[in-house]
Order: structure tokens, then C-alpha cells, then sequence
């Protein structure tokens, strides 16, 4: 199974309208692509969000990236996700517990 961390820094003054665009949009979009959502954490104070997502379908995770970016669902988010998000990390990780 492949893991990933994903760091974002959000638009300060958004941060709310960036959480209910991730659970109300981004999950199901990244559901429907085949992943699973591991756990998330958000810093209203610092406008920052964690969260782990996770693959094991077909093909790579890379792959399954792909199909969630090109999907309809994705492209069609409202407000487009680069509104609310000034920075993103992300990295392969392995879990240890």
C-alpha cells in the first residue's frame, strides 16, 4: 500500500471555505480515483492542513493521481482548490504503527 502526506498552507481567510470544499468535493473525487483517505488535520490558527491519503488499485498511484486530475469531478470543483491553497508538500510515507 502507498501512502501520502500532503502539507498545504491555505488563503488565511479561507480556511473554512477550504474545509467544506475538501469534505463536500475533494473526498468523494479522491474516492472515486481509487484512494482512501487515512486521516486529516487542520491548523485554523496557521492556515494549514495535513492529510494522508492512500492506494492500493490498479496500477501505480501515480497512475490513480492522474485519473483524479483529468477526472470530471476535479475539474469541475467550485471555487478550483488553487484558489484556497498558497502551498502544497506532499511525500511518499510508510506507516510505523
Amino acid at each position: 500500500m502507498t501512502h501520502q502526506l500532503r502539507l498545504y498552507q491555505l488563503d488565511p481567510e479561507r480556511v473554512e471555505e477550504f474545509v467544506t470544499l475538501w469534505r463536500e468535493q475533494i473526498i468523494p473525487a479522491r474516492k472515486a480515483a481509487g484512494f482512501k483517505i487515512r486521516g486529516a488535520w487542520v491548523s485554523r490558527s496557521d492556515a494549514g492542513f495535513a492529510w494522508v491519503i492512500s492506494y492500493t488499485g490498479k496500477g501505480t498511484f501515480e497512475d490513480a493521481e492522474q485519473r483524479y486530475y483529468n477526472s470530471k469531478a476535479r475539474k469541475q470543483m467550485t471555487p478550483p482548490p488553487s484558489e484556497l491553497i498558497r502551498d502544497i508538500e506532499t511525500v511518499m510515507v510508510d506507516p510505523l504503527v
